[in-house]
C-alpha cells in the first residue's frame, strides 16, 4: 500500500473519533486480503510498527470490527465489513463501549 493509497479509505468511510489513521489502513488491508493474519504480517504489509499495529487490532477487536480467532490471529468480522461498506454508523462504534 503506498502513502497516496492510505488516504483513500479514511475518506470513504465515516470518521470515528477514537480511531487512529492506522486503523483505516488496517481495515483496508483486511478488505483487500480476506485472511487471518498476525499483527506482524499486517504491519509488514502496511509498513508500520508491529506493536502499535497489534495494539490497534486489539482495540478494534474490542469494538467488534475484528475477531481474534487464535492466539495472535485476527480476521475481519461481519461488523467490520458492514463498517467498510458504510452500513454501520460511526455512532455505533462509540468509544464509551470500549475498555480504556
Amino acid at each position: 500500500m503506498t502513502v497516496s493509497d492510505r488516504s483513500t479509505l479514511d475518506t470513504m468511510v465515516q470518521r470515528v473519533e477514537w480511531m487512529a489513521p492506522i486503523d483505516y489502513w488496517i481495515l483496508e488491508f483486511f478488505q483487500e486480503h480476506d485472511i487471518k493474519a498476525t499483527p506482524q504480517v499486517v504491519a509488514a504489509n502496511i509498513d508500520y510498527d508491529n506493536q502499535y499495529t497489534g495494539k490497534r487490532l486489539n482495540r478494534m477487536a474490542e469494538a467488534g470490527l475484528f475477531e481474534k480467532d487464535e492466539p495472535g490471529l485476527f480476521s475481519l468480522t461481519d461488523r467490520g465489513r458492514a463498517f467498510l461498506a458504510g452500513d454501520l454508523d460511526a455512532d455505533d462504534l462509540d468509544a464509551d463501549d470500549l475498555d480504556e
